[in-house]
């Protein structure tokens, strides 16, 4: 089974910027589509950002198009997400999964998580 392990949140000012990475292991995610993830204090995991196997194509959620960017290293077998601008609703657990690659449908295909990366913006 394939291993995700996310990195590179923290505490950030509004209008700031973080780089999150998500590392995988067990198996190479070139065949995959891949997408990130955040989950807020007592609301549903929800769907932030996708991405093709070939980094061709991408897509993501209204609230953060135009400030966010999602980007794949296969050959390194990681898959990034450049956060700029950041607003205190960004605030969340940051985590990645594998997705179906029609990218329309917005939900992971692996049935487990990795331990996700805190992001946390203050106004």
């Amino acid at each position: 089974q394939v291993q995700l392990v996310e990195s590179g949140g923290g505490l950030v000012q509004a209008g700031g910027s973080l780089r999150l990475s998500c590392a995988a292991s067990g198996r190479p995610i070139s065949s995959y589509a891949m997408g990130w993830f955040r989950q807020a204090p007592g609301k549903e995991r929800e769907f932030v950002s996708s991405i093709t196997w070939s980094g061709a194509d991408s897509s993501y959620a209204d609230s953060v198009k135009g400030r966010f960017t999602i980007s794949r290293d296969n050959a390194k077998n990681t898959v990034y997400l450049q956060m700029n601008s950041l607003k205190p609703e960004d605030t969340a657990v940051y985590y990645c999964n594998t997705v179906n690659p029609l990218l329309g449908i917005r939900r992971p295909l692996l049935n487990y998580w990795g331990q996700g990366t805190q992001v946390t913006v203050s106004s």
